[in-house]
């Protein structure tokens, strides 16, 4: 039976809050339930594993994400929407960075599908991208490019991995800048030469 005030949406967010406290590599079912002061053992009829555990905080944290991004972009277009995209993400992933590395994790396709947070995730950032005019399969090349930049950008922000004196949000801004000038002059599929 599990242990009265348990339930799967509690674990879960306890082992978000967890990641950001200590790092996603940390959380474990051990040190989740010694959080709960409960053996491992009352967690598996919440959590199937440690795999499962950490998708759902993956998850957790992609609705959360999107949610911030969707906020942020709405009502907006083009540069203005890139920016504001751009901002919610790198405010998420330096506030939350533990719940941030869990978005990056390898998941089945079949979970993504089934997944309405990454569902959303995808259709917010194709129509944020579809505002430059792209469309496939420069629209996938786009998202990668995105991706890549904020991810990298972000997670070398978080490690203090910029050194030199210039700050770090007008580089940041920079960035953003030249996203757009390459998404509005982007090489189109079929045009290459």
């Amino acid at each position: 039976m599990p242990r009265a005030g348990l339930t799967t949406d509690r674990v879960v967010a306890a082992a978000a809050d967890l990641a950001d406290a200590t790092g996603f590599d940390n959380v474990t079912v051990s040190a989740l339930a010694r959080h709960f002061g409960v053996k491992d053992a009352s967690l598996y009829t919440h959590v199937r594993n440690l795999r499962d555990l950490r998708v759902r905080v993956a998850l957790l944290a992609g609705g959360e994400l999107i949610d911030e991004i969707a906020a942020a972009v709405a009502g907006r277009a083009g540069k203005e929407a890139l920016a504001a995209f751009a901002g919610a993400y790198r405010s998420y992933a330096l506030r939350h960075p533990g719940r941030y590395a869990a978005t990056q994790i390898r998941m089945d396709q079949s979970l993504v599908a089934d997944s309405p947070a990454l569902r959303r995730t995808a259709e917010i950032t194709h129509g944020m991208l579809r505002a430059y005019g792209l469309t496939e399969p420069d629209l996938t090349d786009a998202v990668r490019l995105l991706r890549s930049t904020f991810h990298g950008y972000c997670s070398l922000e978080a490690t203090g991995g910029f050194g030199a004196p210039r700050d770090v949000r007008a580089s940041w801004d920079k960035v953003v800048e030249a996203l757009h000038v390459t998404l509005t002059h982007w090489p189109r599929e079929g045009t290459r030469g």
